[in-house]
């Protein structure tokens, strides 16, 4: 097996999702592997063996997650990049000191819980102190801010007027709620990224590293690089297939951005409409089953249910959207008449997954596992090892001369891998150390160890953004749960709905648009969900779909200027504004603005209620309908150019088909039977003889 390179940093220089990150050598360098390696262990171990107690894990989670921000995150953009400060050194140290108190005092803590000591006050208001400066170096000044605000309520509410006041809470009270227990920095987003999250992006970095996305590339230019405007249909198909591992939009943005946007733009492609597309396609692996974004987990946790209801209910809304873009794509192809890649030129899928196969294992395998009841947490460990066992084996069958032998080791491997399912962690553990034994003695199979020790690190450092992301959001759920402030926005929100429930559903919509203009899906989800969740279910709207519903608008979010996270990166590669890379995103993306809309008003589009097949059947046909004249309306191209009165035609069709009310759907129909006999005729008749 060959080393494949890890995902490029050329975008990096100009545009970076996180902030200025150091690029460290030597002694520095060292550490900070070590360190990184050390969290991946530690987590792996954590989900392996549960050697310690939840609020213990959650605690050293923090703590290595603040070492790291610290080490790699200077305190200014333009402090140095080349060295760490020697007070980023005592705010790394100090971070984890403080995190190992809650280990080291875990009984003590127990026994006076709700009367915490003068020191349980400085490690509470030190630790909540530094989460908040790793999130501001990692995140920027939005979240904090947003947090900040939330805890001056807690300690100065009781001064404002009318219902906005709470009873009043001292400072220890604050803190105590904050910095221990599980209702603040280590609630439970903690628990869910010390537990699933970070081995599901760790499971992304070893495919990565391993060469998934040289693979996703492969498959998307043999199946669809020759088709009408195969360039961009194969950045739609790509990123899909990588967003659905990784979970984070703007770094696949960064990634297959990389290769998507320069092939689009060499195919004729406005280097706007290529970063659009691209940043379109790479937001919507976050809704994309199996994987989905770090929010499916969260909102599993949250809703107490299997994540595997999360996956359904969030299947066909993520289908429609890659249909919406899939379909955009097509249609500007046609109106600037683009031809696809030489069928010679593309690579045949078939061999490419002949030759890699064993990549794909262990996303089915976390699938199957998913699908069939496993947790998550256990399914994320068959995963990795899955990828470790095989990464391994691919390297020393390369080895092994003879297609009976080779057969023979991958049968035994095969067996070794079965154990984990039938016997637990241990037999699986030799497996793995046997094959990394035998990579020691066969030509390649150090190279392979080094790209599994860099997956490792990189896992660590990719989690950081995430991981810090759910400590720091802690602050606003304890707050909310200290005072009940939540409550008093709800009402609010019941109060409008009670009259219209489009315009609470409207008003939910601009909340979370607005809060993902400074702050990362995850946290956004959870104020939102915390705040606004509740209100559209005592309207009627089911649980899971207004969970949805400020799920996929959190994501929308990094699509919709004037901060579009996407569109910035996408820009970065692209050598376009981002502003206008942003509008035509949102042009693009029409359908992940309308579909939340259509699922609350009709649930069986997140097949919930046990739907019939013919009521999916109904309320998917009229979304691809409503799709399909959207997308030509948008475009201003069907089979041939559409005229502006056509352009507006089309569009009133497709929103009759949306709107729920009474006769729109027998005049959507009807109005799109006319739309489409009209343009039939027309677009004949501009054909040449």
């Amino acid at each position: 097996m060959t080393a494949h390179v890890s995902p490029p940093d050329i975008a990096q220089e100009t545009f970076s999702e996180h902030g200025a990150q150091r690029r460290l050598g030597g002694v520095a360098l060292l550490l900070l592997t070590g360190i990184a390696l050390a969290f991946s262990i530690y987590q792996l171990t954590i989900a392996a063996f549960h050697p310690l107690s939840s609020l213990v894990m959650r605690a050293l989670h923090v703590g290595f997650l603040l070492t790291l921000t610290f080490i790699l995150f200077p305190i200014r953009k333009s402090g140095r990049l080349d060295r760490v400060a020697p007070v980023d050194w005592l705010l790394a140290a100090a971070a984890f000191a403080l995190a190992c108190y809650q280990w080291v005092f875990e009984v003590d803590l127990i026994q006076r819980a709700g009367d915490p000591s003068t020191l349980d006050l400085f490690v509470g208001a030190a630790m909540v102190a530094l989460v908040f400066e790793a999130a501001r170096r990692i995140l920027g000044l939005a979240l904090p801010t947003i947090c900040a605000l939330f805890l001056l309520y807690g300690l100065f509410g009781q001064h404002l007027p009318g219902d906005l006041a709470h009873r009043g809470y001292d400072f220890a009270q604050i803190v105590d709620q904050l910095g221990f227990g599980t209702e603040g920095i280590f609630g439970i987003p903690t628990m869910v990224s010390a537990s699933y999250i970070f081995l599901f992006v760790l499971f992304g970095a070893f495919l990565e590293h391993a060469g998934m996305i040289n693979l996703f590339n492969s498959v998307a230019l043999g199946f669809v690089g020759h088709a009408k405007g195969g360039a961009a249909k194969v950045a739609v198909v790509s990123s899909g297939l990588m967003g659905s591992i990784s979970g984070s939009g703007v770094a696949n943005v960064l990634t297959t951005g990389q290769f998507t946007i320069p092939l689009m733009k060499r195919f004729g492609y406005s280097g706007v409409f290529a970063g659009a597309v691209e940043a379109t396609a790479s937001m919507g692996g976050q809704i994309m089953p199996p994987v989905m974004g770090a929010v499916a987990f969260i909102m599993a946790e949250n809703l107490n249910m299997p994540y595997v209801e999360i996956v359904k209910a969030a299947l066909v809304p993520a289908i429609l959207y890659y249909v919406t873009v899939f379909w955009m794509v097509h249609l500007e192809a046609g109106r600037r008449n683009l031809g696809g890649l030489a069928k010679e030129d593309c690579p045949n899928p078939w061999r490419a997954i002949r030759e890699q196969w064993y990549l794909v294992l262990p996303l089915a395998g976390l699938v199957g596992m998913l699908f069939n009841g496993f947790t998550p947490m256990y399914s994320g460990m068959v995963g990795l090892a899955l990828c470790a066992i095989l990464i391994l084996g691919a390297a020393i069958a390369a080895r092994i001369s003879g297609t009976a032998f080779r057969f023979v080791f991958w049968i035994a491997v095969g067996l070794g891998a079965s154990l984990l399912v039938k016997f637990g962690v241990y037999p699986v553990l030799t497996v793995i150390a046997l094959l990394i034994a035998g990579c020691l003695f066969v030509q390649g199979g150090r190279e392979t160890l080094r790209v599994m020790r860099n997956s490792l690190v990189d896992g660590a450092k990719q989690a950081l953004p995430v991981g810090v992301a759910c400590a720091i959001v802690g602050v606003i759920i304890g707050i909310l749960t200290l005072t009940g402030a939540a409550t008093n926005f709800a009402g609010f929100i019941l109060k409008v709905g009670a009259d219209n429930l489009f315009l609470s559903l409207l008003l939910t919509m601009l909340i979370c648009l607005i809060l993902g203009m400074g702050i990362p899906t995850i946290p956004n989800y959870i104020i939102t969900s915390s705040i606004a969740a509740p209100a559209l279910l005592d309207l009627g709207v089911p649980l899971i779909v207004s969970h949805m519903f400020v799920f996929y608008f959190g994501i929308m979010a990094d699509l919709t200027p004037p901060v579009a996270l996407a569109a910035f990166a996408a820009s970065s590669v692209a050598k376009e504004p981002a502003m206008k890379i942003g509008v035509k995103a949102v042009q693009i993306a029409i359908a992940g603005f309308v579909v939340p809309f259509m699922a609350v008003y009709d649930n069986a589009l997140m097949l919930q209620g046990d739907p019939s097949v013919l009521a999916v059947a109904y309320i998917v046909g009229k979304a691809l309908l409503a799709i399909t004249l959207w997308g030509a309306a948008s475009i201003g191209y069907l089979r041939a150019p559409l005229a502006a009165w056509e352009r507006v035609w089309a569009a009133a069709a497709a929103f009759l088909l949306v709107a729920a009310l009474p006769l729109t759907d027998e005049l959507g129909f009807a109005a799109c039977a006319a739309f489409i006999g009209w343009h039939l005729l027309r677009s004949r008749r501009l054909q040449p003889a």
